[in-house]
Parts: C-alpha cells; structure tokens; sequence
C-alpha cells in the first residue's frame, strides 16, 4: 500500500509542469480518465477469470495493459509518439458501436470518453503520469481499497477547484442521509444529479450491513440508479462505482429535467431518493416546458424538487439537500411546490445545517428535507444542528465529520421540543401552522452571529481555501477565453 502514499501530490507536482493543464479541475479530469482505464482493466480480469467468453468492448490495442507499461523490450511509448497514440485512443473509444443489448459494463466505456478530454502537451511528463498510475497495484483486495480512499480524497480536492465543486456532497452529508432514510435490501434508490456518485456509495454501505448471502450481495449492487448532466463528474462517478465493485453502473449520461414529469410512470419511480440538487443556476424556457405551469420556474433546485415529487413511488422515501433560499421563498412557483409538497407528501423532518458544510465551494447555508410519499403532511419537525464544540467554521484541513450529527441522531427516534437561550432548536410545526404562514419553511433558524474572529493559522488556512477557489475560477474563465480567441483565428474572425 505504500506506492499509493502521497499518489495525488506526486500527480500534481508533474503536472504543473505542463502547459496544457490550466487549473486543479483539468488536473483531476486528467488523473481520473487514467484512472477509469486502470480500474477497468483490473475488472475485466476479474471478468475473463469469470467467463471464458469474454471479450473486450476496447480494442487490443487500446487496452491499459497493452500501452500504458513498456513492452517485453522495454519500450515504453513517450514523448510525442505517446501523445499521438493517446490521441487515436480517444478517438477510438468515443466512436465504440453500442448496441441496444450491450451490457452497461462494456457501454459505459464509450459513454464516459464522449466528452472527456486529454489537456497535457508535453509528452515525457504524461509518461510520468501514467508510470505513477500504472504502479499501483490493483492485485489485492487491500490495495483497491486502498485506492477507494485515496480516490475520495480526489472528490474532496474538487471542492476547492472552482465550479467543479458543485459535484462533491461531503461524505459526512451523504452517510447521515443514508442512515437515517433506513435502506432495505429490494428497495431501489435514485439520485438524478449524482455528481460523482456520492449518495449512490453512501446508500450501498448503508445497505451493505443487512447483506447475508450472494443473492443479497447481487440485490444490493443492482439497486442504485443515477444520472448525471455534465460529462465530468458522471467519468467521476463511473470511476467510484467500479472501485465500490459495482460492475454494471447504473448511471445514465443525461439531464433529468428534459423529460416532462407528467409522463413518468410507475416504471420511472423509486422506493428511496437521496439528492443534493444543483442550486443557483438558471434554465432555459425549453427546460422549463417539461413542468406543469405553476410549477415552471428557472431556479434549479425548485426544478428538482417536482421531478422528485413525480419520481417517488407511493410509500416512498425522500431526504434532499436544499438550499435556505427554498425553505423562505413565498414567490408563486416556491409557494406552488411546497403545497404540494405538504399537500401530498409527509415533510416529517427538517434539519438546518450549519454553515460553511459546502465550503470553499460554496457558504450557502443549506438544510435537508425529509419526506415520505404516505399522506399528507400532519406536522414538520425542524431540528437545528449547531456547528460543533471547537468549531467556528468547516474547511479542508477541519471537514464536517459524520460525528458531528450525533446529536440530531440522538434526537431523531425520540423527538422533543428544544430551547437555548429562548431560540428553539427544535420545534414541532403543524401543516395548518406552515400554511397560515405562507409556506415558508424557515423556522427554527440560527440566531444572529457576530463578526466571527478566527485565530491566525485558521483565518491563513481559510485565505488560502478561497484564493485556491478564486483562482480555479479564473483558470477557467480564462480557458473559456483562449478557446473563443482560438475559434475566432481559425475562422478568421
């Protein structure tokens, strides 16, 4: 296990060396396609020990195990006739046939270089970088394991590069929702902007406790479905999933609100749905067609709140993570959803985090909804979770922990009301009380904070997370550039 220590920093330290690599995002998306093809290569060897008929979907040729290591000379490719080979490579792979049949195991390759991209120009240090991955061993159950924990740390490193941080819910998060929505072997479970594949790997070790027999091992990995817009973080996701041995990836390369939410039927709908939906962005009218009008809105996250809705089987479990902006908006379109919501669903729980859980990404503050498709709402109960002892705000180096909802899991299966210094910090709400209200959610809050001091190392450490997130932004603003003032020369305009 020792050739994995310092895996990621070793990586970085080549490539900052290379002038095709334009920020930490690039630099991961360049570590991850080799590492899909690494991962894949260790499981079709499982497959081949398993089925002598098996047969590649990847050429020869293009095979990890027949370029990435030098040959029985010692030839290894390098330099510019390495970049040329990876170049056919990637044509090679985004123009696979996939037929209708195909099993998702062989499908997925093709899916996840269809927009995939290879940045480095300097062919000797993308020697080195393949050298490093190719040096892992992958031969023992402790290695990929192993593995499994040094690519979590890659997931992590995307909360501090830039936009590429709205694909990482802290495993923290994704672990709580899990336990407390129970999973049950035989359930299916849905994400339908999974990232990189958090809540599916959350809700398979939550349900690995109940797995007694290879029938349940089998139920267990075919029970997750996720669907992710952007190509980056779906190549992420695969990536996970095939670490967490789930050999037939569930997860469709697609944008979950370009289907109008009054077609799904009950084929389309799952027992258990665990989200953090994408918030802040703006969609197009076209988008917004696919919805019932007074549900039509541009805000994404409210977006995702009716495909939910829609998608939940009856008797059905929901926990989502929405942003504060949800609970308190009354406009007609927020106003419209949580009706619905109320009207036709259980809201029994919702749990105000603490700020900075997004950080650096992010410092909105955000909260998770709990609700079950049984009956209508009776009563909300809203439980405030305060930021730690020790604590004045999460970051890189102190990440929320999954310690740290001990006390809201103290508290879930023996519910009471909570005062602190008169501001309840948990409280039971009736649904007439919430209507009476006009549907705004944004009840047991934080009080008022003062201007937080921070001591010197933790105010440099925070410094540093926002310069790094600042400057990702930069790289890629300035990517965006370079390539329109590169369309423009080649068009002559």
């Amino acid at each position: 296990m020792s050739n994995l220590n310092g895996l990621i920093k070793k990586l970085r330290d080549v490539m900052r060396n290379d002038p095709g690599i334009n920020g930490d995002a690039q630099r991961i998306e360049q570590i991850v396609w080799m590492l899909f093809l690494k991962v894949y290569d260790a499981k079709e060897e499982e497959w081949e020990c398993d089925d002598d008929g098996y047969t590649s979907v990847i050429p020869e040729k293009y095979r990890w195990r027949n370029w990435a290591k030098a040959d029985n000379a010692g030839h290894a490719l390098t330099g510019d006739e390495l970049l040329s080979f990876v170049d056919e490579l990637f044509k090679t792979l985004k123009e696979l046939a996939v037929t209708p049949d195909m099993p998702a195991k062989k499908s997925v390759v093709k899916s996840v270089f269809e927009d995939t991209n290879q940045y480095m120009k300097n062919g000797v240090l993308l020697r080195q970088i393949v050298d490093v991955i190719e040096g892992i061993d992958l031969t023992s159950y402790e290695n990929i394991h192993a593995l499994g924990d040094i690519y979590e740390t890659i997931l992590k490193e995307l909360q501090s590069a830039g936009s590429a941080g709205e694909f990482y819910t802290p495993r923290a998060v994704t672990d709580f929702m899990a336990q407390m929505i129970a999973p049950k072997l035989g359930e299916s479970m849905a994400d339908f902007a999974c990232g990189t594949g958090g809540f599916i790997v959350s809700w398979l070790r939550e349900m690995e406790k109940q797995e007694k027999t290879t029938a349940d091992r089998k139920a267990r990995l075919c029970s997750a479905h996720g669907v992710e817009k952007k190509q980056f973080p779906y190549m992420l996701a695969v990536t996970n999933l095939l670490l967490h041995d789930v050999d037939e990836p569930d997860v469709l390369h697609d944008n979950s609100l370009m289907k109008d939410v009054l077609d799904y039927t009950d084929d389309d709908r799952f027992d258990v749905i665990l989200m953090n939906p994408p918030y802040g962005g703006n969609e197009l009218p076209i988008v917004q067609s696919h919805f019932p009008a007074d549900l039509a809105d541009s805000e994404t996250a409210d977006l995702f709140m009716s495909v939910i809705m829609y998608r939940l089987k009856k008797g059905g479990r929901a926990a989502v993570v929405l942003p504060d902006g949800f609970l308190f908006g009354t406009d007609n379109t927020k106003a419209s959803i949580k009706k619905k919501l109320l009207s036709e669903f259980d809201l029994h729980t919702i749990v105000r985090l603490p700020g900075s859980v997004f950080s650096p990404y992010t410092s909105i503050t955000t909260n998770i909804l709990f609700f079950n498709y049984t009956h209508p709402t009776k009563e909300t109960w809203f439980y405030r979770l305060d930021m730690p002892e020790g604590y004045k705000h999460f970051s890189k180096t102190k990440p929320m922990k999954l310690e740290h909802f001990r006390p809201v899991i103290d508290w879930w299966n023996n519910r009471e009301e909570i005062d602190e210094d008169g501001s309840p910090k948990a409280k039971k709400y009736t649904a007439q009380e919430i209507v009476d209200g006009g549907y705004n959610l944004d009840l047991c809050g934080f009080p008022h904070e003062e201007e937080e001091i921070l001591e010197p190392f933790e105010l440099i450490a925070r410094y540093k997370e926002k310069r790094t997130a600042l400057n990702a932004e930069i790289d890629d603003v300035l990517g965006k550039i370079e390539e329109l003032l590169a369309c423009g020369r080649d068009t002559g305009k």
